[in-house]
């Protein structure tokens, strides 16, 4: 469905990538030093053509060090033209507080991208922390399975992708998805997700929503590397995935995911 991707990446396509990253990310210190010291895959980039059969992308979030900033979910809609003006994304960002009372407050204003409004007085607060959502590109992905075209499909190197050329946009899909990361796209007409920036990682570039992270709390690497940083973190940290009594077998990890976290 997807042609072969070349993996030879222009100056010009590159400094055009590096700057919507940087102008959706806001470029304060810790943002330009996150994309210079990223600005390739965390691993040895792919050489010569990309070839499906030499990966399986994994994709870890560390919890513990997410400050709910936003700018992946800014940088992810300007990287992959998710509009703005619709209540959609491709990443976002949620923001969980358990009061004293033990309710459990979980709110995600226009995704995160503005960040977080404290309208809580911080005595009534037991504890907060922030989620990064993303799609889980599953092993057993749900969508795939309710797609009655094959427009939803996985590759080879464990990314799920739509072709947007067979989507008859019947939402089957987002209804079949227990993650919420699927949604109606109106000016293409078809379903939309997140693709983890395929256009980029197959050029040995990093997803826009890790580069633009100025804490490193996403992490993104080849699962089939056994020195990649994200085998590194699931050797070494207690991991956990969304929901896993689904059987879909997500491929992004969680380190520090909070019991209340749904």
């Amino acid at each position: 469905m997807i042609g072969e991707i070349k993996m030879k990446l222009s100056r010009r396509e590159f400094a055009r990538i590096g700057c919507r990253v940087i102008i959706g990310a806001t470029a304060g210190s810790a943002i330009i030093e996150s994309i210079v010291t990223n600005s390739v895959a965390s691993e040895d980039p792919p050489k010569g053509e990309y070839d499906w059969k030499e990966h399986l992308w994994g994709y870890v979030i560390d919890t513990r060090k997410c400050i709910g900033c936003g700018r992946c979910a800014n940088a992810c809609k300007l990287e992959n033209e998710v509009p703005f003006d619709e209540p959609v994304y491709r990443t976002w960002v949620e923001r969980y507080r358990e009061l004293k009372d033990k309710d459990v407050k979980i709110d995600s204003p226009n995704g995160g991208i503005n960040g977080f409004i404290d309208d809580v007085p911080a005595e009534e607060i037991n504890k907060a922390f922030y989620v990064p959502k993303i799609c889980n590109h599953c092993e057993n992905p749900p969508c795939v399975q309710v797609c009655p075209v094959g427009a939803t499909f996985s590759t080879e190197d464990g990314v799920v992708l739509v072709d947007y050329k067979y989507c008859i946009g019947c939402r089957y899909c987002i209804q079949g998805c227990p993650y919420g990361a699927r949604y109606f796209n109106t000016e293409k007409g078809t379903a939309d997700k997140c693709t983890w920036c395929y256009h980029r990682i197959t050029k040995g570039l990093l997803p826009a929503c890790v580069q633009a992270c100025p804490v490193g709390a996403r992490i993104f690497g080849d699962l089939k590397n056994p020195e990649s940083e994200v085998n590194k973190i699931l050797d070494k940290e207690r991991i956990n995935v969304l929901k896993p009594d689904l059987g879909t077998k997500p491929k992004v990890y969680y380190v520090g995911l909070d019991r209340e976290v749904r």
